[in-house]
């Protein structure tokens, strides 16, 4: 069996021999080719964090979002093909306008997820189309549900998550998430009871964060995982839903954003002198 697409890769309807649909497969790369996005779940809502990569010196401050605003009290964070993410972006806002129209309330976020997932998932179905080439990520807040997180992939399948991370620096931005906050000594602990014991201490932890204290640690984790001798230039895209901003997705404002990515910068620099003393 072959495990390359020639011949089965034409269409995204066709599976390979061994089982696979390559033209899923290679949308999913064009998401790994794209600048990060995070977003992360705490006690009173949801913050996101997006790498925007600037190509060019000439492109103007703020152009080109990749934090899109779905509903008032839903937001999405892309990573991959742009123009595809925002036809997804428009897909969510008609179905949660929809909801909003028959049932006169808020659409559920898992709901949400799931209609455009399975909107998502119709586009590997048939040849005339393509997969979109872009995963995101959709959270939101209300005072019944509380912080909701679910992400979406090219395949059309949506999970619910505490944390998440899409794009080229998905697997370093996982590590970081998963080492928020968890500061325990666990060196004489069975290796699967301390797997565990981690699993549950970072959920603990996330739980106990508020949006606040957790934007400085979004920005941080951002500056960890840019690259910067592929991508010298990003902007940092912070937007935030939950108590602090009564339910509605919100850019986080200016002096905030700046205090965070002032934050992660220093401790950047901390992590690199103490690197140095070490040698």
């Amino acid at each position: 069996m072959s495990s390359i697409g020639t011949g089965y890769d034409l269409s995204a309807s066709t599976f390979s021999p061994d089982g696979r649909v390559f033209q899923v497969e290679y949308a999913m790369k064009a998401v790994e080719n794209s600048s990060t996005a995070i977003g992360i779940r705490c006690k009173d809502g949801i913050v996101f964090g997006v790498e925007k990569l600037v190509l060019s010196k000439l492109y103007e401050e703020g152009s080109n979002k990749r934090i899109f605003n779905i509903d008032r009290h839903v937001g999405m964070a892309v990573a991959g093909l742009l123009a595809d993410a925002r036809s997804l972006a428009e897909v969510s806002r008609e179905e949660a306008s929809n909801f909003r129209s028959n049932y006169g309330h808020d659409i559920p976020l898992k709901h949400l997820s799931e209609r455009v997932a399975m909107y998502v998932h119709a586009y590997t179905l048939y040849s005339a189309v393509r997969p979109f080439g872009c995963s995101f990520i959709l959270g939101s807040y209300d005072k019944d549900d509380g912080p909701q997180l679910y992400m979406v992939d090219p395949s059309g399948i949506s999970y619910g998550y505490w944390g998440c991370a899409i794009g080229k620096a998905k697997q370093a931005a996982k590590t970081e998430i998963e080492k928020l906050q968890v500061s325990l000594n666990l060196m004489n602990v069975e290796v699967q009871e301390k797997l565990k014991l981690m699993v549950t201490l970072l959920v603990c932890q996330m739980k106990e964060m508020t949006c606040r204290e957790l934007v400085k640690e979004v920005a941080k984790i951002i500056y960890i995982v840019h690259d910067e001798v592929k991508d010298k230039a990003f902007e940092l895209e912070l937007s935030w839903v939950g108590e602090v901003t009564n339910g509605r997705h919100e850019l986080v404002p200016k002096n905030i954003r700046e205090e965070a990515e002032k934050y992660a910068k220093d401790s950047l620099e901390e992590d690199d002198d103490s690197d140095e003393d070490n040698m």
